[in-house]
């Protein structure tokens, strides 16, 4: 039985969080992933549209992807009730990884269950205590926890600032072994690394350069390859980690892709991999579909960038604060900075105007820099883009934001 004092702490640090704006509630949502969905709030269902899921292409409710994994489901039931090296392998996790590989211009490509298992995994089975990571201030939470778990001395440089990195560089320059550690995309900012600066540096020092490719996967550069191609540095990015749980249909799932040595020894060592099931068929069933449609047609990605330049031109237009005026990704923080009136601008958005926004605070982001984080998404059609605007403008008059 817990001690009384135990759950009494926690149920006085709940009560703060809320006090202060910071405590996350979850809208329980009845149907598909899409544009429009519609939630169970107050006992009663309410039809929404969706701005803040990471679904950039629109793919996560498309008819011809959910027919081939129903197929999947006929020709390989759930799952494979057991990890990749016992007997967790099937041919379509094989043929999805050498797809992707190719896709992304990597020798091989090692599938996890997300990819916060796979940045989990990573920094502890490629290097010890004789090595250095130099890593991103703002990287996500899922490279933080993976650096933790690695006996690498750590050196941490600001985001943007690339005196900075070099600085660092400097200074763990007597390690065996440098890798530099950065998301491509910051998904609280929407900000792009700078990639050819990054990999600039990284061939100076001779340091290998580790990026998380999450929000930019399938859908930022010219062919959606991501942040690599956005910058014009493919082939010098040594790692690259990403998810399948975003732009690649939503399912979840993650990966590595790498040089073949990289891989197979990821295939060894990394304890995510190794003790715990991969992706489900359906999902590597459905992500060769997808890297197919993304070969064959730009359409959904052309959609997608002119859907996000649309919508920052106007909310500017507007009166918005946002984060990166110049930025071009379809995360779009418009910044209130004060926890309780994000807390208060989200919820009226959702009860009063029927906009699906969630509120972003402390620990998510820095004190003092809370924001309604929008995502675009290729599915978004012009009139629905429209009444968002108008939404965030009648909600911004009355808290007196705009």
């Amino acid at each position: 039985m817990f001690q009384e004092n135990f759950l009494n702490n926690i149920t006085l640090e709940l009560e703060e969080l809320k006090a202060h704006g910071m405590y996350k509630n979850e809208y329980e949502i009845i149907s598909a992933q899409q544009s429009e969905i519609e939630i169970f709030h107050q006992q009663t269902k309410k039809k929404l549209l969706n701005f803040c899921a990471n679904n950039y292409l629109g793919l996560a409710n498309n008819k011809s992807l959910i027919e081939i994994a129903k197929k999947s489901l006929d020709d390989y039931g759930l799952g494979t009730a057991s990890v990749r090296f016992i007997c967790g392998t099937f041919d379509l996790h094989k043929k999805f990884e050498n797809k992707l590989a190719e896709f992304l211009g990597y020798e091989d490509v090692i599938t996890f269950a997300s990819c916060f298992s796979a940045n989990g995994g990573i920094f502890s089975a490629l290097l010890d205590e004789q090595d250095a990571i130099i890593s991103a201030d703002l990287n996500h939470a899922s490279l933080i926890d993976g650096i933790r778990l690695c006996k690498a001395s750590r050196y941490f440089y600001k985001y943007d600032d690339i005196a900075d990195l070099e600085a660092k560089l400097q200074q763990a320059q007597n390690h065996k072994t440098k890798m530099i550690v950065t998301d491509g995309v910051f998904s609280m900012d929407g900000d792009i690394a700078k990639l050819n600066e990054i990999c600039d540096l990284a061939e100076k020092y001779q340091a290998i350069l580790l990026v998380d490719d999450s929000h930019a996967t399938g859908f930022i550069g010219e062919d959606g390859r991501g942040t690599a191609q956005h910058c014009g540095v493919e082939g010098r990015v040594d790692i690259l980690t990403s998810t399948l749980g975003k732009a690649l249909g939503g399912a979840g799932g993650g990966f590595v892709a790498s040089r073949k040595e990289i891989i197979d020894k990821l295939r060894n060592k990394s304890r995510p991999y190794l003790f715990s099931n991969n992706i489900l068929p359906l999902v590597a069933s459905v992500g060769i579909e997808i890297i197919d449609m993304i070969d064959k047609s730009k359409s959904l990605i052309r959609k997608l960038a002119d859907n996000t330049m649309y919508f920052r031109r106007k909310i500017i237009e507007a009166g918005f604060a946002i984060h990166n005026a110049q930025g071009v990704h379809p995360v779009v923080p418009i910044m209130l900075n004060d926890a309780v009136l994000a807390s208060n601008f989200a919820k009226m958005m959702i009860e009063e105007e029927g906009v699906y926004v969630i509120a972003f605070c402390f620990p998510v982001v820095p004190k003092n820099s809370a924001r309604i984080r929008v995502q675009i998404s290729a599915s978004h059609q012009q009139d629905q883009l429209d009444y968002a605007i108008e939404s965030f403008v009648k909600v911004g008059k009355k808290l007196k934001v705009i």
